[in-house]
């Protein structure tokens, strides 16, 4: 009898020990990846509202003003940037229709430019290129010789036309891998106008006579939802962008 019982409560104590094991496992692991989730949604709130905030950076570009609207922003930004995509000579003032609305624009030159780089992600790539190269024989004034000098196959035609040209002795082929820059552009969408967290809109709103523009997130006090039971995904306000300053640098 004292054997079963000792086995009983030895079967407790480990079953005791899996438990906590677990437990303590649970609460190591859950509020990190809350507060993963909750570095994510800063950085997606304060990616809309920069985005919001460079639309109607654009919008003054061609208007002179901010918009409220930030929607209708939008739509007159983007609007502008297809015509001058289709036609480059698109620029000065213009007047186009946009939902039943006569607007009219000044189309700086290189606004294609600046709204690909603004509304762009910088990233690299390693791109694997090859090489001709050349070996030239030309003559040197100042040696007063035959000098022998590489040249790449784009530089040739150049070398063959100069007066103290002699041979061109053949080439080699080689190949380098190069990383190189660019920007994955994109096109603000009304997504961008809503916080990914609460669904509300992005507050926009104009100070001293619509001269001061303020972008800011609708978040106000704690929001709290639910996790797992025992755990809670908290954040607050995620800033805002006034007159060109972003809290969250501060």
């Amino acid at each position: 009898m004292d054997l079963i019982k000792r086995k009983k409560y030895s079967d407790l104590i480990e079953l005791f020990i899996v438990i906590a094991f677990l437990f303590m496992i649970i609460t190591i692991y859950v509020p990190s990846a809350i507060w993963v989730e909750e570095v994510r949604v800063a950085e997606d709130a304060r990616f809309n509202i920069q985005t919001v905030h460079d639309v109607e950076y654009f919008y003054k570009i061609l208007t002179d003003g901010y918009e409220e609207n930030g929607l209708w922003a939008m739509n007159v930004v983007n609007a502008v940037r297809d015509s001058v995509m289709a036609d480059s000579t698109y620029l000065g003032e213009r007047t186009f229709e946009l939902a039943g609305e006569s607007v009219n624009v000044l189309v700086p030159e290189g606004y294609d430019v600046e709204f690909d780089t603004t509304f762009g992600i910088l990233k690299t790539r390693r791109d694997t290129l090859i090489d001709t190269i050349h070996t030239v024989v030309t003559f040197s004034e100042e040696m007063n010789r035959n000098d022998t000098s590489f040249v790449t196959k784009k530089d040739l035609p150049t070398i063959l036309i100069e007066e103290g040209f002699i041979a061109d002795l053949g080439f080699e082929t080689k190949q380098r891998s190069e990383v190189v820059s660019y920007y994955d552009s994109y096109m603000p969408d009304s997504s961008n106008f809503y916080c990914p967290l609460t669904r509300e809109k992005i507050a926009v709103n104009l100070k001293d006579e619509g001269e001061v523009l303020r972008v800011s997130s609708p978040i106000e006090g704690i929001y709290s939802e639910g996790r797992y039971l025992l755990f809670s995904f908290k954040t607050r306000n995620h800033g805002y962008i006034e007159d060109g300053s972003r809290s969250w640098d501060q």
